[in-house]
């Protein structure tokens, strides 16, 4: 089994303040040290003494030390092995040790457990061989048992009948008649054969003997010496390591009686006879003993042989006389060599790499450890080894500096002659009380010296008078000890007597002897503290009185060791005394003879020591005077005065025990030199007391004296210890005023201010009071409440606060705390018991474990019942989230489960908590699983069936929880359904609304469930779109930004790019109109606004019939207006004409529309255009223009699909209206007496040209009637000063002067007509050829100033006009010929008429003013003048008299 260290002892690192004084440490550190018995101290860094030893003169003799035969156990061992070698060596056999499964037999192991069994014949008759075979390990079902009853039977059963004198019962037989011999030799034989079927041991060939019997020739040169012997010890010599002195001699030396053969013989034969049988016969089977010539036969002898010894053979009388000699004491041999410290060095080193196979440096401590414990305990291998133990430091030098020294210190290193640490120094200290022993003790008082080697050890010991020893490691590799502590001396001894049982039979003193060593484990098996440390080079081990240690070295060192006493030891150094008297064991110096001159010098001695010499002399003088009364009480009545101190040691021991005697003795006068002490008075010898002499050193009246001297030097000391004993030993029951903790305090202050020692009193008291401040700071900090702060987190248990509470009680000092503290207690036990109900029960309250919580903070102690509430109010309020949740189903999301199911995780584990986490769990599952299903539902392609959707729903509704896929289902759900039932309100063989469609399929598509009118209403939309498409490629320009519904409906916003500028202003509305507000469509949204929620077409055709309308009217004032901008004025160059809005110039084209001018350049195509056909601007044609029957085909295929949609009613209107208006054309050229209205060839164009001079030409009008003149586009101006300003129109355009309302709106509307009708055509060419066959008599003169220059006051009433434009609506121009109201600025407003020539009587918003800037200055309607509001804020605006009229002033 590998060897376990033990636990390391204490290690002790002193500063330099408590390094100073090596007592004062060592009593400081033994309370703690001197409960492992040895500790280790390192000097502070930086003391390192000098190594001072003359190591040229150092030589020594080392002893041999044989591992094997250290440990007590294995030591045992051997010596049975001797026993047995040595036995059947005289018997004439070699023993060979057998081998049994491939390991070598234990012979002691199955000798002790056969006769633990109950010997040879009871095992053999019980058959436990089996058995005994399992104790020693080997594995059952082999056979082992038998083979080790054979063993047992052939070497160690003879070797017990000769230990139990069986064998010598054949000697003792009378002599029977020479008659009788043979037969009763016969019978004996058989019988001794009979039993147990008895074979005598064969006898073995030549073999090695017994593993010791290599070494036996060298026995003679150990010089152990026996106890007793007079010759043993030298006066102050003490024994380490073995002993030094000489061998012993045997007290009487037993003769061997031997017969000497004659050298020739001439006796018969037969004259030699059995002494068992007394018969001669059988003479090759008689043997004569080597020693005494006896003669027995081989069957006589028990147990008897078969065989006839090959050697030397003893008969069983000379054996037991050979094997009854004493054995010599164990004790380690000398070397041979003498070797110098660096020969011993080498050799070391040598062994160690050797043994090691590697540098003595690299091998670890442990390795080393433990095999030396593997050495020691194993028998077959003998490793030996040499120490350098306990050589003289006086001969050699010590390792440490001294002074006058041969070794010369340095300046630096003188300190260290001084130092305390100096082992030269520190048993003579005053501390140290061996300064009072007066001889030179070697070893004790001056230090011994050791070198080592590895594996050399110290054997198991404890110092001389229990006294204290030190150890320092002055250079090499470390030594390893091994210490028990003092208390479990007797149990260390008790358990090697146990185990080694036999040794200590030899030799009762055997661990006085330092010969014994036995591994730690074995004796930490049996209960006994062990404790380990390795000492390294520079530092101390400290070992403590009674302190068992022993130990190995780890390789080459060098140490030094001395021993000291201190006054706490003195008890003890008595003690010891005592024992040694009982062990018969000398002493190295006398205690009484040092207390005595302890006591002759009281008036040095320090209060303590000699307090404590005081009670040592007490106890003296009591034991000597009862011993000198006993011994007067017996008859001794001569006495006389001994100088006891004068004689050395060895002469006044006693005979018996061996103590050192100085106070008394007794001596007889018939044996001069031999004393005994008092105590063995009946052991001096066998004359009459009253011969006996009693020998003092001093009266019993001249020790009180001496005793009181010291007493009285102590009672200073002494009175006060007393008042402290007593203190300290008050009971409960006393005032509780002396054991205060004032009164300690006093106590210790005083011992600080009278200087008293530090002793273990004083160490007491003010442990005692250190003690009572402390419980009293942690008892007001208990009582007080206070959390313990983070420094100190360490809080006492309910448990040690009761045990603290009975530690208050069981105080030497009382503490007013003590019953405050009590009553704590007893409010934590109850809250203790409230808790455990709380947390006993199913589902726990939160208010109710808060306010225990609560409570808790008043308690400064480590409850153990605060962790659980905490968990537990976790739990609860984790079980109220819940509960709350459940009770919410609205809110309780998947996010919810799943965070009140990750704080449950991290919950202590409950029942209650559990139910609930499988609840929510499962909870949390299926609202996952619905939540998942719900999406899949919602996600499939194709969509679900509404029945499978509605069946889920049906499902999820039960899950109380909030689960958005499943809201969105059912949301989805009922969508559908409120579509299905809106698609089935559509009514069929009616008219389906577009708008309703399209928002019916958008509807349908945004929702996840399969409908079936879907896929028919996205079909009918589809086809729908495709008619759009077909007709916005039958009307819609290539590249053209408008809609479709823009180029069907008629215009809602008129308005040229050419106009000029007009400004606006925003009416009230009218309090004279009474009608109805109606919606204003003013863009084309409102118009598809209005289509759209028309409910049928008649609504529809009537929207678009008003529309028509205003279309109508606003390019008939736009047509004026534009009319208006091209007559002549007085500065050409003024006109803004044309997209790009500059002056007239060149080639020219009128719109026959709008009546717009522009440059040719700027709107002719270049691919050209037909000349035959009235030319419209790019903003009065936004369409193609299809054939009438392509609109016509267009609205049936709308009408077989059945939809109503606002492109499709704005077609439908658009062929009625383009059919009314034929029927209008035809009217109208019947009653105007006009040709037929048909497609007819064009004419070619006629230029006309602005020229200087030319003659007005004046329209004759025939056949028609014109209600009005109107401007043309082609005057001739006659200014001279424009001379060079020409431009002329490439096409003709109708001329409107005479030309008749109704046909002019009719050709308008004509031309408004987004359908290519051959009807227009024609009536274009009527109109045109007509104006031109007539013969214009009047001629238009340009003035001779700019055609249209701004007058001074028109150009200030503008200026102002702007400057007032926050207080007045802004003007634009426009006129109609038929206005004939002048109303002033200030009453404009609230006329509801205007002076237009159609007004239309706006209302509500759509009363926006606009002021002429001409001369009149009279308001109109925008709406009835053709202005919008954004030309009224930018352009100015005149009218169309005040237009005529500035024509007129010019001309």
């Amino acid at each position: 089994m590998a060897f376990q260290p033990p636990p390391e002892c204490p290690v002790f690192e002193p500063s330099w303040e408590e390094f100073r004084d090596p007592f004062a440490f060592i009593n400081k550190i033994r309370p703690i040290a001197e409960k492992t018995g040895i500790c280790k101290v390192r000097p502070p860094p930086g003391w390192q003494p000098p190594f001072a030893c003359d190591v040229d003169r150092l030589h020594f003799v080392p002893r041999i030390q044989r591992l094997n035969e250290l440990e007590a156990q294995t030591r045992v061992k051997l010596n049975f092995l001797d026993q047995i070698a040595k036995f059947w060596d005289l018997q004439g056999c070699a023993l060979k040790i057998p081998h049994v499964e491939r390991k070598i037999l234990d012979l002691y192991k199955l000798n002790k457990h056969v006769a633990d069994e109950g010997g040879f014949d009871i095992v053999c008759r019980d058959r436990r061989w089996t058995k005994i075979a399992h104790q020693m390990g080997f594995a059952p079902g082999k056979a082992v048992g038998s083979h080790l009853r054979g063993h047992y039977e052939r070497i160690l059963y003879p070797y017990n009948l000769f230990q139990s004198g069986a064998n010598l019962l054949c000697v003792q037989k009378p002599v029977l008649p020479v008659e009788k011999l043979e037969e009763d030799a016969d019978i004996k034989e058989q019988k001794l054969q009979d039993p147990v079927q008895r074979s005598p041991a064969p006898t073995p060939d030549w073999c090695p003997s017994a593993r010791r019997a290599k070494r036996m020739k060298y026995e003679t040169v150990c010089i152990k010496t026996e106890p007793g012997e007079p010759e043993e010890s030298k006066p102050n010599l003490r024994r380490r390591m073995g002993s030094l002195v000489a061998k012993p001699k045997p007290e009487k030396e037993i003769p061997i009686l031997v017969k000497q053969e004659p050298v020739e013989s001439k006796e018969p034969v037969d004259l030699v006879v059995c002494l068992v049988c007394g018969s001669g016969g059988d003479e090759d089977r008689l043997l004569l003993c080597d020693g005494c010539d006896d003669s027995y036969h081989t069957f006589c002898l028990i147990p008897p042989l078969h065989n006839v010894p090959k050697g030397d053979w003893r008969c069983p009388k000379c054996l037991a006389q050979e094997c009854s000699k004493p054995h010599e004491a164990f004790g380690f041999e000398q070397a041979y060599r003498d070797y110098s410290l660096r020969a011993f060095g080498q050799m070391a080193d040598a062994f160690k790499s050797d043994y090691f196979n590697m540098p003595v440096h690299m091998v670890p401590t442990e390795l080393v450890e433990k095999e030396f414990w593997r050495l020691v305990g194993a028998i077959e291998e003998d490793v030996t080894v040499e120490y350098g133990a306990d050589i003289a430091s006086k001969e050699f030098g010590s390792g440490f500096p001294i002074p006058n020294g041969k070794f010369k210190v340095s300046p630096a290193d003188e300190k260290y002659l001084k130092c305390g640490w100096n082992l030269n120094n520190l048993a003579m200290m005053n501390p140290s009380v061996l300064t009072h022993v007066t001889a030179d003790i070697c070893g004790m008082t001056l230090p011994w010296l050791y070198v080592g080697m590895c594996f050399s050890s110290f054997c198991w010991h404890i110092e001389d008078h229990w006294s204290y020893s030190i150890n320092y490691l002055h250079w090499g590799e470390p030594k390893t000890w091994y210490g028990a502590p003092g208390f479990a001396a007797e149990q260390l001894e008790e358990v090697m007597r146990k185990l080694a049982p036999e040794l200590f039979d030899s030799q009762p003193d055997l661990l006085h002897q330092l010969v014994t060593i036995m591994n730690p484990n074995t004796l930490m098996a049996h209960g006994v503290p062990i404790y380990r440390t390795n000492q390294c080079a520079g530092e101390f081990v400290i070992t403590f009185p009674r302190a068992y240690h022993s130990g190995f070295n780890q390789g080459f060192n060098f140490a030094e060791a001395v021993n000291f006493c201190t006054v706490d030891w003195m008890p003890l150094g008595r003690q010891c005394v005592d024992h040694y008297r009982m062990l018969h064991r000398y002493n190295v110096f006398s205690h009484d003879e040092m207390v005595c001159n302890m006591a002759s010098k009281a008036d040095t001695l320090n209060v303590v020591l000699a307090s404590a010499v005081h009670k040592d002399m007490v106890s003296m003088i009591k034991e000597e005077k009862e011993l000198r009364d006993r011994v007067k009480k017996m008859g001794v009545i001569h006495s006389k005065e001994a100088k006891y101190d004068h004689l050395q040691d060895d002469e006044r021991q006693c005979a018996k025990c061996r103590t050192t005697c100085y106070l008394s003795a007794i001596t007889c006068s018939c044996t001069p030199g031999v004393l005994v002490c008092l105590h063995h008075i009946n052991d001096l010898c066998s004359c009459p007391v009253t011969n006996y002499t009693l020998n003092y050193r001093y009266t019993l009246d001249e020790l009180h004296p001496m005793m009181n001297d010291v007493k009285q030097r102590a009672e200073v000391y002494d009175e006060w210890a007393s008042r402290v004993s007593m203190t300290l030993e008050a009971k409960l029951e006393k005032k509780k005023g002396e054991r205060s903790l004032p009164v300690f305090r006093a106590l210790l202050s005083e011992s600080e201010s009278m200087l008293f020692p530090d002793n273990d009193l004083l160490r007491r008291l003010r442990l005692v009071t250190q003690d009572a401040e402390k419980c009293s700071s942690v008892a007001q900090q208990l009582l007080n409440g206070k959390r313990q702060t983070r420094y100190d987190p360490s809080q006492l248990t309910v448990e040690e606060l009761r045990s603290f509470v009975r530690q208050l009680y069981n105080l030497s000092c009382s503490l007013p705390q003590a019953p405050l503290l009590k009553e704590l207690l007893n409010r934590i036990e109850d809250f203790q018991q409230h808790s455990e109900k709380v947390l006993a029960d199913e589902v726990p309250s939160v208010t109710e474990i808060q306010s225990l919580l609560d409570v808790s903070f008043d308690f400064d102690v480590d409850l153990p019942e605060l962790p659980l509430l905490r968990e537990r109010l976790e739990q609860a309020r984790w079980l109220e989230g819940v509960q709350q949740a459940n009770a919410q189903p609205s809110t309780l999301s998947l996010e919810t489960m799943r965070r009140l199911i990750d704080q449950g995780v991290g919950l202590a584990p409950h029942a209650s908590v559990e139910k609930a986490m499988a609840r929510l769990q499962e909870q949390l599952t299926m609202s996952e699983h619905w939540e998942e299903k719900a999406s899949s539902l919602l996600k499939a392609r194709p969509p679900h069936s509404i029945e499978t959707l509605s069946a889920a729903a049906e499902k999820v509704s039960s899950i109380p929880a909030y689960l958005p896929n499943c809201l969105l289902l059912k949301e989805t759900i009922r969508k559908a359904q409120e579509w299905l039932q809106e698609a089935e309100e559509l009514q069929v063989g009616t008219f389906l609304l577009y708008s309703i469609l399209s928002d019916m399929v958008l509807r349908g598509q945004s929702i996840q469930v399969h409908l079936e009118p879907l896929d028919r209403l996205k079909s009918l939309m589809a086809e729908v779109e495709e008619w759009k498409e077909s007709a916005a490629a039958a009307f819609l320009q290539k590249d053209s930004t408008l809609t479709l519904l823009e180029v069907l409906c008629p215009r809602c916003e008129v308005g040229n790019v050419g106009s000029p500028k007009r400004k606006a202003k925003k009416g009230k509305q009218s309090p004279k109109s009474n009608k109805k507000k109606t919606q204003r469509l003013n863009t084309l949204s409102d118009v598809e606004k209005a289509l759209s929620e028309t409910k049928d077409s008649i609504s529809a055709m009537a929207t678009l019939e008003e529309l028509r309308v205003r279309e109508m009217e606003a390019f008939s004032n736009l047509r004026a207006a534009n009319e208006s901008k091209l007559l002549p004025t007085a500065d050409c160059m003024d006109l803004r004409v044309c997209f790009c809005q500059k002056a007239p110039m060149g080639a020219m084209l009128q719109c026959e529309l709008c009546r717009d001018a522009f440059h040719s350049v700027c709107v002719r195509d270049p691919s050209g255009s037909c000349e035959t056909q009235p030319w419209l601007c790019p903003q009065c044609q936004p369409s193609e223009k299809p054939p009438l029957s392509r609109a016509v085909s267009l609205v049936t295929s709308l009408r077989r699909l059945g939809v109503r949609l606002p492109e499709g009613d704005a077609l439908h209107y658009l062929v009625e209206r383009t059919g009314d208006w034929q029927q209008r054309a035809q009217q109208i050229s019947h009653s105007c007496n006009l040709p037929e209205l048909e497609e007819r060839p064009g004419t070619p164009p006629t230029l006309s040209r602005f020229v200087s001079g030319v003659e007005n030409v004046q329209n004759n009008t025939q056949g028609l009637v014109f209600s009005k003149q109107a401007p043309c586009l082609t005057p001739e101006w006659s200014r001279t000063s424009h001379a060079q300003t020409v431009f002329y129109t490439e096409q003709r355009c109708i001329p409107l002067q005479g030309l008749s309302q109704e046909l002019e709106e009719l050709m308008v509307e004509g031309l408004l007509l987004q359908v290519s009708l051959p009807e227009v055509q024609s009536l274009y060419h009527v109109l045109l050829d007509r104006a031109s066959s007539q013969h214009v008599n009047r001629c238009m003169s340009p003035p001779d100033a700019d055609c249209r220059a701004k007058d001074k006051k028109h150009s200030h009433k503008r200026q102002k006009m702007n400057k007032k434009k926050q207080h007045r609506r802004p003007a634009s121009t426009s006129s109609s010929p038929r206005s004939d109201f002048s109303q002033s600025d200030d009453s404009d407003e609230e006329m509801a008429v205007c002076p237009a020539e159609r007004c239309q009587l706006p209302e509500g918003d759509e009363v926006n003013w606009v002021q002429c800037d001409g001369s009149c200055n009279q308001w109109f309607h925008q709406v009835c003048v053709g202005v919008t509001a954004e030309t009224a804020e930018k352009e100015d605006y005149v009218c169309a008299a005040c237009s005529l009229k500035d024509d007129n002033g010019e001309k």
